[in-house]
């Protein structure tokens, strides 16, 4: 096939992770005959940088024209100066909501090398496979945001329509699953909480009545994570707590860099990231793991493309990988040797090229 790819390297060690990733999709398409076309683009800091906005029009139209979008991190401290009204963060944001990605998919897996990388006993490990499925476009990130004297006031709104589409989304993929959903709300003291798990209920009677639905206050599925993981299947949830629930879980993984992440619309754009930040203090030093962006760059095969041989080859390259030893500092024991991020992308690329058709 023939696709455009809209590259946003962004900042930190995203560009480093990024160009991994990249590596691992030119190596996809000279295995299988594709053709991708990738183009790089500002966001974030750097965008701030090189035009005085975080998400510049330029950025914006060729994201628009791509057939799915890759993006490393955004962010750092040289942006985050008080007073400052440019953040790199905003363009992230409003990339999401201008292509009207709301729907954000969070794979956790443990792969069982990395068991020893997890602050938590081996034995509640076993048997772990998590879809968080995150709504990305509403809640108290995009709601009115103001100072007022002495006091701050973000404001959060959720409407029946977004909770509607989300749960359906992770009904819709725990019906490819184990067919549980847990939805996760706080809707002993928010109101927008009430909406949302009265909504998910009637969508998961309504239209899911195969699905197994149950509703956990935000409070105790940040515990249960901990205590129980492998007990659950997909988790639907609202922005705010997914963003904070997916970095509890990677812990799960051993590392906030293990985990990949696709962004969807109602259409087969996406949009394509690991879910760690920018992580400016390693940026430079090739300690950073690709394998998030690397992941990431499986789900954008099998989401956007409908390359489910290829997105599956990548898996088991980054899977070889790991199993032969190739681990950065994060995922590593002590004493145990690691490998840079470049050696990183050098073993997952010569796995692409050993697997069989």
């Amino acid at each position: 096939m023939n696709a455009q790819i809209a590259v946003l390297p962004g900042d930190g060690v995203g560009p480093e992770v990024v160009g991994q990733a990249r590596r691992v999709l030119e190596a996809v398409a000279a295995k299988f005959g594709h053709h991708f076309e990738m183009e790089e683009a500002h966001i974030g800091g750097g965008a701030i940088d090189a035009t005085g906005e975080s998400l510049p029009a330029k950025t914006l139209a060729l994201c628009r024209r791509a057939d799915a979008i890759l993006l490393g991190a955004v962010g750092g401290p040289q942006w985050d100066a008080p007073g400052t009204t440019v953040r790199p963060e905003q363009g992230l944001l409003a990339l999401r909501q201008e292509l009207e990605l709301f729907a954000n998919l969070r794979p956790v897996r443990v792969h069982p090398r990395l068991k020893d990388a997890s602050p938590l006993k081996a034995a509640l490990l076993e048997g772990i496979d998590v879809l968080v499925v995150r709504e990305l476009t509403g809640g108290i990130y995009f709601g009115e945001k103001r100072r007022d004297g002495d006091r701050a006031i973000d404001t959060c709104v959720y409407t029946v329509g977004e909770v509607e589409r989300i749960v359906r989304i992770a009904c819709e993929q725990a019906r490819k699953r184990a067919g549980r959903v847990t939805s996760v709300d706080k809707a002993n003291v928010l109101e927008t909480s009430r909406l949302w798990r009265a909504t998910a209920e009637r969508v998961g009677r309504e239209e899911f009545p195969d699905v197994v639905m149950e509703h956990l206050l935000v409070d105790a599925a940040a515990m249960h994570l901990l205590r129980r993981p492998s007990d659950f299947d997909v988790i639907v949830t609202e922005n705010m707590f997914g963003d904070i629930l997916t970095d509890e879980a990677s812990m799960l993984s051993g590392s906030l860099g293990m985990l990949p992440s696709a962004s969807l619309g109602a259409g087969p754009l996406g949009l394509y990231e690991p879910i760690h930040g920018s992580a400016p203090d390693i940026a430079g030093t090739g300690r950073a793991n690709p394998y998030g962006a690397i992941l990431s760059v499986a789900m954008l095969l099998h989401h956007s493309f409908d390359l489910f041989q290829e997105s599956a080859t990548v898996q088991a390259a980054v899977a070889t990988a790991i199993d032969a030893g190739y681990l950065t500092p994060d995922i590593a024991c002590d004493g145990i040797e690691t490998f840079s991020t470049a050696e990183i992308g050098d073993a997952v690329v010569a796995n692409l090229g050993s697997a069989t058709d």
